[in-house]
């Protein structure tokens, strides 16, 4: 029988949904990160290669047979790197570092977000992209999440919606079960900061695609806002639709 391996390591969970042109870049990358050891990639139903290209390109890779959703996936990248973490007899869980599959080589800079969670100085850190890479969904919608995560703990962020964020095991194991969809990081950084945790915003130098401004990403942006609204409802929080979106109309 192997050694316990006693060292907390980082695992770089990564959900991807027909990501073929920038996964097996994003998975290079996030392989290069001091701490992560680990890069496991959650296909959520790809219609392309995506899978065979993020294996490929070394990283694991557990697929939903048909889409699930953010949430969904992350749970399913958690789960599996619960499962690589008992087979090899850890007795210290790797903390989990979430990326999106569009980086690409900007994966690289995540050892920003890894370092304060490893030397144990915050439990969860949140990425703050630079301004020209915070488009996808953002505007109304992120001040609704802002907005509610405010009411709810006191807390102002900065950056709610980001989806690159380091944090560990147990951090994670406390925000269960997360909320649905688009919902999920802002009811993750409600149920740690209301559980006590530590979390922490720090600036990162990432780069991805931009959602843009046809139909499909007004389509986008309007689920966004009703994943968002869900989870602070489940939370207790209901905000004035009408007081939210006015703010950005001013």
């Amino acid at each position: 029988m192997s050694a316990p391996v006693p060292v907390p390591r980082v695992a770089a969970v990564i959900p991807a949904k027909d990501e073929a042109e920038r996964i097996a870049a994003t998975v290079r990358a996030a392989k290069d990160v001091a701490g992560v050891d680990l890069v496991l990639v959650v296909d959520d139903g790809s219609r392309d290669d995506t899978a065979r290209l993020a294996e490929n390109a070394g990283a694991i890779v557990v697929s939903h047979a048909r889409p699930r959703g953010k949430a969904a996936a992350m749970e399913t990248g958690s789960q599996a790197v619960q499962a690589i973490d008992a087979r090899e007899e850890r007795t210290s869980p790797r903390h989990l570092l979430f990326l999106d599959a569009d980086l690409e080589d900007s994966a690289s800079a995540a050892g920003e977000l890894v370092a304060p969670v490893l030397d144990g100085k915050v439990d969860m850190t949140i990425a703050v992209l630079p301004s020209t890479g915070q488009g996808g969904g953002h505007g109304f919608v992120v001040r609704l999440s802002r907005d509610g995560i405010a009411r709810a703990t006191g807390w102002q962020a900065q950056a709610p919606l980001s989806g690159q964020r380091c944090l560990t095991r147990r951090a994670l194991e406390a925000a269960r079960p997360l909320a649905y969809g688009f919902g999920v990081e802002t009811g993750l950084t409600i149920d740690l900061l209301r559980k006590g945790f530590r979390v922490e915003e720090v600036p990162v130098d990432f780069h991805h695609r931009v959602t843009g401004g046809d139909w499909r990403g007004q389509l986008h942006r309007g689920k966004q806002w009703l994943h968002v609204a869900g989870a602070l409802a489940q939370r207790g929080i209901l905000l004035n639709p009408r007081a939210v979106i006015g703010k950005g109309q001013k």
